[in-house]
């Protein structure tokens, strides 16, 4: 439960907010000899200011592969080459792309609520496993799975929680 509200933090933190940040394109990977490959291992990337993105490719020859991956992903971003580097310049967010952001937001942690539902789902399985096999009473699987459900409602409360923070910072102008 504890991975499904870690990989949460982590999907957020790529949904950009109005500031340019390296890891806003941890997500996108390049074509490079055939090969899909992850931005950060064919090019370092750099925040040159709050609003830009500097990236240098280590291959010249990736400069167009780097900015049809960035293109083609959907962060709405529009590369600039700059002969060995590339530029990325964040537009400011508009109301309505902050709204369509939130609803992103909010799918990522429906997903992490079902990923940790899920889990739950699984324990109990498992509980109910053990009773049928006699290795534990009747009254150990109903106390399990009691104390299942209270460590499900921490971690959704937690997601909860990540989601909020998330939304303010998106509405924040």
């Amino acid at each position: 439960m504890d991975k499904s509200v870690d990989a949460l933090k982590n999907q957020l933190s790529k949904i950009r907010t109005g500031r340019a940040h390296p890891s806003l394109l941890d997500g996108i990977h390049v074509s490079y000899y055939g090969v899909d490959t992850p931005l950060r291992q064919c090019a370092n990337v750099s925040a040159e200011d709050s609003r830009t993105l500097m990236i240098t490719v280590f291959d010249r020859s990736m400069i167009q592969a780097v900015e049809k991956a960035i293109m083609q992903s959907d962060l709405g971003l529009n590369p600039i080459g700059a002969g060995t580097s590339i530029r990325v310049p964040l537009p400011a967010l508009t109301e309505e792309r902050r709204r369509d952001l939130v609803k992103v937001v909010r799918a990522e942690a429906e997903g992490a609520r079902v990923a940790v539902r899920n889990i739950r789902r699984d324990a109990n399985a498992d509980f109910k496993a053990l009773q049928k096999d006699k290795e534990i009473s009747e009254d150990d699987e109903r106390r399990a799975a009691e104390e299942t459900q209270k460590l499900t409602d921490l971690f959704i409360k937690k997601i909860d929680e990540v989601l909020a923070a998330k939304e303010k910072e998106l509405m924040e102008v």
